[in-house]
């Protein structure tokens, strides 16, 4: 059975100063240059902290096989030397408990790490992935041509005037590299390296000027909320959010981020604001609500999300589905959305058309129609009941019309059915991008149905909730879907004298009188998101009335969908083995 070595790389996380570090700086001999052919023959170690040494670990090891020649004569460890040394096992369970919550550092670390690695698997144990610092990668980014022949160890070590002279022995050569790390610890300090996180990207190409730019992070907390980078002017340029605002924070001035916008953001930013939040619910809220309220130029995130898009059925003679802005909350039928974009409500637009046969003319139509009336092409190919022209009367089109509320509402099982029969059939006729059309056609128009039918039951008009977490127990109120507090109690003994008081200062709700709701839509998905988590405690809760969600709705039919596409049809092969990316489950 696999066990996992108790060494925990957790100080990334924390952000630590680089004085408050606790490195293990290792070196090995071996007899040869294989992780998996050839074995460890002596092992050094000094743990050091802030320039003080706390401890040392050096000891041969009995390799289990003869010492070739050529490393006897560079290293001086003979056969003879290591025959009543500890076994490799011995000395790797020793090691790894005196590198316990350390952070790894070798000159050329590759070699080491690979051999204590390999010596790891053959025992059985899980390596656990350790931070690891190469001192050769980064005097590479330090140390010039003119200062020493070559980034050798020997070479660093006289230039940094080491304590002792390296000679191929392992506790030696560590002791020398304890000196070459702090020398250049101390010439990466005014390129902005002074947290640990720095130091693991420091070696990456990263422009000095925006490396300096880390201070920027110095003042910010370690809680959980919303940072928002600021220029000159004051003007809001990102919004982001954090388990750790000042983790978070310095990764922007670090080769961990990649992204071109952000690194040109960066150079512009002159400030960092933090915001600091009781949950991290409540920072990914706050981070929504303030997108949308500044919609900052470098965030990606749909700068309106209030002007998402909805599909509604009209109120005439003659029903059509429309693409609108906004709907009220006294219409309970045929209504889907919020879309993503206009251009997925398009989709599903088209997808209705195809499937219901409702019309798609604007034209308000009257309930006879009109002498000399001609139907559009729509109707020629099929797609359109054509009740401009008489092809169906009031009571028939309304029997279309109710087929399409019923969907909205859950009954998805027949359009599910037309759609994959149809994309199974241009599959089958090698019409591959008509079938690929239909199938977005289908996902979108499911997406909206899906999105809708969540939002039906995920606004009660109050709830209160806790879950337990790191800190304590978070606990929320929200109303109508919108998050009115947030808080975290210590103890669970504290949970609902804290929710008494939340309850007397929460925000003000009203009930809202359009599908869109008291708030972001995103944020109501949010809330809902974390109430479904494990461990949450429902405290109280005011339902308004209202339907449920159905069991077989749009969140089975796009799973269902999925494995229809994957599997083959009577009409042909599978659009998987056509080469058609398939539909996920498709989260909106």
């Amino acid at each position: 059975m696999t066990s996992t070595l108790a060494l925990q790389p957790s100080l990334l996380a924390d952000g630590l100063p680089l004085h408050a570090v606790e490195f293990v700086v290792v070196d090995l001999e071996t007899t040869g240059g294989s992780p998996n052919a050839d074995r460890i023959t002596e092992i050094g170690a000094v743990r050091v902290r802030g320039g003080e040494v706390l401890g040392e670990l050096g000891t041969l090891v009995n390799p289990g096989r003869a010492i070739p020649p050529q490393i006897t004569v560079l290293t001086g460890i003979t056969d003879t030397m290591v025959v009543d040394a500890p076994r490799e096992e011995e000395v790797l369970v020793t090691f790894m408990e005196f590198a316990r919550d350390a952070v790894l550092v070798a000159h050329n670390a590759r070699f080491d790490i690979g051999f204590l690695r390999a010596g790891c698997e053959r025992m059985g144990l899980t390596w656990p992935s350790p931070v690891v610092v190469d001192t050769v990668a980064l005097a590479r980014r330090v140390v010039t041509k003119d200062e020493a022949p070559n980034h050798k160890l020997g070479s660093l070590a006289r230039l940094f005037h080491a304590s002792v002279t390296p000679d191929h022995r392992a506790l030696t050569d560590a002791r020398a590299t304890v000196d070459v790390l702090h020398g250049l610890l101390a010439r990466l300090a005014p390129l902005g390296v002074g947290h640990l996180d720095d130091l693991v990207t420091a070696s990456d190409p990263v422009p000095e000027a925006r490396r300096r730019k880390a201070t920027l992070a110095d003042h910010l907390p370690t809680a959980p909320g919303v940072y928002q980078f600021l220029d000159g002017a004051g003007r809001i340029l990102y919004v982001g959010t954090a388990t750790n605002l000042r983790t978070r924070v310095r990764s922007y001035f670090t080769a961990a981020e990649k992204r071109k916008r952000i690194a040109e953001m960066v150079t512009i930013a002159e400030r960092v604001h933090p915001i600091v939040c009781s949950t991290p619910l409540e920072a990914s809220i706050r981070e929504i609500r303030l997108i949308a309220q500044h919609r900052p130029p470098y965030n990606r995130r749909s700068r309106s999300p209030a002007a998402e898009p909805w599909i509604r059925i009209t109120d005439e003679a003659y029903p059509r589905p429309s693409i609108v802005r906004s709907v009220p909350l006294a219409q309970t039928a045929g209504v889907l959305g919020p879309f993503r974009s206009r251009s997925q409500a398009t989709l599903a637009l088209e997808a209705i058309q195809g499937a219901f046969a409702l019309r798609g003319c604007t034209d308000r139509l009257p309930a006879r129609p009109a002498p000399g009336a001609t139907a559009c092409a729509l109707a020629d190919l099929g797609r359109c009941a054509a009740p401009c022209t008489g092809g169906t009367d009031v009571a028939t089109y309304a029997s279309l019309v109710a087929e399409l509320a019923a969907f909205c509402d859950g009954d998805t099982g027949a359009f599910l059915e037309r759609t994959a029969r149809r994309i199974g059939v241009l599959s089958a006729q090698e019409r591959y991008e008509e079938a690929a059309r239909e199938r977005d056609r289908c996902q979108a128009l499911l997406r909206g149905a899906q999105r809708t039918q969540r939002l039906r039951v995920s606004r009660p008009a109050q709830v209160v909730a806790a879950r337990p977490g790191s800190g304590g127990w978070e606990v929320v109120v929200a109303r109508h879907g919108r998050l009115a507090a947030s808080a975290v109690a210590a103890r669970a003994s504290e949970v609902l004298p804290l929710v008494d008081a939340m309850l007397a200062t929460a925000e003000d709700v009203p009930a809202p009188s359009t599908w869109s709701g008291a708030t972001l839509v995103e944020e109501t998905e949010l809330i809902s998101h974390w109430l479904e988590q494990p461990g949450v405690r429902i405290i109280s809760l005011t339902q308004d009335e209202g339907p449920s969600r159905p069991v077989r709705g749009a969140d089975h039919a796009l799973s269902d969908l999925s494995a229809r596409l994957a599997a083959p049809t009577p009409e042909g092969p599978s659009p998987v083995d056509l080469g058609m990316p398939t539909v996920g489950r498709g989260a909106a």
